[in-house]
């Protein structure tokens, strides 16, 4: 199976309308209905459960499971991870870099997958590549917005997905910049409020958030 380029398009077009994507690492995936709940609730459809512990497979599985949720696999740094996340139903996979056996095995099965930049000639590898929607990692550090506009100018036909020193206070920012697709985040969904339960606060976070 190949990636066709509908299926990547018809996931960008997804996160460009849920605009923040809620970065989680997940230690109990029993509790991942609960957050895939709470984010919709909230207003927003997507989570990314990165591969930071052992039981990301198992959660991402869960998610997916959510009706109505978008799933994506983040800090997938091998093929076999990606192997993984798609066998546990993920929609699209994210990476803080950009390894060209990952992209391929991506490719070989169908899953969307986003590199990860932060330079110009990472962009340009990454095109090189035929990705043309970009994570931008870690973004505070390399610039933030206007490291964003500044490439955008030179790379118009690459989308980008911000994630790296983003929160509530600054999402609007990033978000104000016309080449960002969405941003991810993890201050949605810390690891004390899934511990604690306090899904009513990840909801209360998403609403914050889902309308700007």
């Amino acid at each position: 199976m190949h990636l066709s380029a509908s299926s990547s398009a018809a996931v960008v077009d997804r996160l460009r309308d849920c605009r923040v994507v809620p970065v989680a690492t997940i230690e109990d995936p029993a509790r991942v209905p609960a957050i895939g709940a709470a984010l919709l609730a909230g207003g927003i459809g997507c989570l990314e459960i990165t591969f930071r512990h052992g039981s990301a497979a198992e959660a991402i599985h869960r998610a997916h499971e959510v009706d109505g949720l978008l799933v994506g696999a983040g800090t997938v740094l091998s093929p076999e991870q990606a192997r993984a996340a798609h066998d546990a139903g993920a929609s699209f996979a994210v990476a803080p870099g950009t390894n060209e056996e990952v992209v391929r095995t991506c490719d070989e099965l169908g899953l969307p997958f986003f590199p990860g930049v932060a330079t110009a000639s990472e962009i340009e590898r990454a095109r090189v590549l035929g990705r043309h929607v970009v994570k931008v990692f870690p973004v505070a550090q390399v610039g933030g917005p206007s490291f964003l506009r500044a490439v955008s100018a030179t790379y118009p036909d690459v989308g980008f997905i911000p994630t790296g020193g983003v929160d509530a206070s600054n999402v609007g920012d990033y978000l104000a910049v016309p080449s960002v697709v969405a941003c991810g985040g993890s201050w949605l969904v810390r690891p004390e409020l899934v511990r604690e339960g306090r899904f009513d606060e990840i909801e209360r976070l998403a609403r914050e958030v889902s309308g700007l």
